[in-house]
């Protein structure tokens, strides 16, 4: 099964079809520097068939050559990353706040 997943820009989602039926998507807000991935969701009939992690690895492999760094509020984009350390280097990290006296 061939996965095609395409960004979508003036939706602010990468769409992932199946043999031209809408399979899935990977919902995000871009900045100049970060991307946000906010939601995923696959198509239950095609659960199960690499349509998620076709999403994650064509859309992070697209933040880096954008030179974009990934905030994955996404749950499926977190544990994704996490289950591929080769991504962990795009992760945004938010600086921890000062306390001033």
């Amino acid at each position: 099964m061939d996965v095609d997943v395409r960004d979508v820009p003036e939706q602010n989602h990468y769409e992932a079809t199946v043999d031209g039926a809408h399979a899935g998507l990977a919902a995000y807000h871009r900045t100049k520097r970060v991307i946000v991935f906010t939601h995923t969701e696959v198509d239950p009939a095609f659960e199960g068939r690499g349509v998620g992690g076709a999403l994650a690895r064509t859309a992070l492999d697209q933040a880096r050559a954008d030179g974009l760094e990934v905030l994955p509020v996404c749950p499926f984009f977190k544990a994704w990353i996490d289950k591929h350390p080769d991504y962990a280097d795009l992760v945004h990290h938010v600086p921890a706040s000062r306390v001033t006296d």
